[in-house]
């Protein structure tokens, strides 16, 4: 007995679960995790934090994370320069259940969403999972959106969420403000619409947030994660910043008490630490450049990158190159992209293994 023959919705029928290779090799870039441990003094607040934590877990987790929340508007408002308070911010577990949440309450059954791709996958599969119709809109050749032609794919399908994410997950491109202001304005007119920045990767950005661009317009969310700069993937903790009654509204289709208590406590230990973190995405970003730079100068094909990852090829056959890195001992990603794969900046020395796995491929298809 399989799948198929369960009393699964049709919609679901056929598809696979979301998910990257977990192959134990020595080197591994493919799932855009911050390669950089938590630093000790880290851990050990997060200890104290947790021990706190522990003794009250015979009682329910403060459902509204309001210290949580308040945090992260600080930090919001730091980084940003636009000033947020816990009223605008909203935290789940991972961004994917912010996403989901969205979609739970603005879209659905009977409702449309539109994402412009290649993107991130999630976001069609998370509205086939609330039955929300999915809109695949374009891009142009090199991966950036096409903003006439998204302003009239939106006029045409008067979708009721529409994804933009900026830096872009898999090619690493950011969008620019002005692209942003014409999708929203486009959507409004279509029909009111929620329009969702996924922010998963902006601080890894050349480019400043783009959260100051809610000012003004209510129906414009910030989705961002804590699973990338702050190293915490394993934390999973995602959070949005938009007007205060986006903010109310997801709330009704929260779980009871979603956030646990020893959630909340490794979270507010982390942004106690925001500079040190922030000092390893310095790093990180440094590191991603050189990727850049180096794999141009061997010789691939590479795409503009804002994110903690870079987008290369062009292949024939990306899959069989995939597998010969691989062999190599290093894993990368193949996202199904036609003719690239994707790297993710790790360390310098994982960084080194890398191009000595491509500069040796490159010499072998040459020899």
């Amino acid at each position: 007995m399989g799948i198929d023959d369960l009393p699964v919705r049709d919609e679901l029928r056929g598809k696979t679960p979301y998910g990257a290779p977990q192959l134990d090799v020595p080197v591994r870039l493919n799932t855009n995790e911050n390669p950089y441990p938590l630093p000790e003094p880290l851990v050990e607040r997060i200890t104290e934090r947790v021990r706190e934590a522990a003794r009250g877990l015979n009682r329910y987790p403060d459902r509204d994370a309001a210290e949580l929340r308040d945090g992260l508007a600080a930090y919001l408002t730091r980084t940003t320069g636009h000033p947020v308070t816990r009223e605008m911010v909203w935290a789940a577990n991972g961004s994917n259940e912010v996403l989901q949440q969205l979609l739970q309450t603005f879209a659905g059954p009977g409702r449309l969403a539109i994402g412009f791709e290649p993107s991130y996958s999630m976001h069609a599969l998370i509205a086939r999972g609330t039955g929300t119709g999915w809109i695949s809109g374009p891009r142009r050749d090199d991966f950036t959106v096409d903003t006439g032609a998204a302003r009239a794919a939106i006029a045409e399908h008067r979708p009721h969420v529409v994804f933009v994410t900026s830096p872009n997950n898999p090619t690493g491109t950011a969008v620019d403000a002005d692209t942003v202001v014409a999708l929203y304005e486009a959507a409004q007119a279509a029909r009111p619409s929620l329009v969702v920045v996924d922010e998963a990767y902006v601080e890894f950005s050349h480019r400043p947030s783009l959260l100051p661009l809610t000012e003004g317009r209510p129906n414009l969310v910030i989705s961002r994660t804590m699973s990338k700069a702050f190293g915490a993937a394993g934390l999973r903790l995602g959070y949005l910043a938009a007007h205060p009654a986006v903010v109310d509204a997801v709330q009704l289709v929260r779980l009871p008490y979603h956030l646990s208590a020893v959630t909340q406590a490794t979270a507010l230990a982390a942004l106690e630490h925001t500079d040190t973190l922030l000092g390893y995405v310095e790093q990180l970003k440094a590191e991603r450049d050189r990727l850049v730079a180096e794999l141009r100068a061997t010789g691939y094909e590479v795409t503009e990158s804002d994110a903690n990852f870079v987008q290369f090829g062009v292949f024939d056959d990306a899959h069989a190159v995939w597998q010969r890195i691989l062999d190599k001992g290093v894993l990368v990603r193949d996202n199904g992209v036609p003719g690239r794969l994707r790297v993710t900046a790790g360390t310098p020395e994982e960084n080194d293994a890398f191009l000595d796995a491509v500069r040796e491929l490159k010499k072998e298809q040459s020899a």
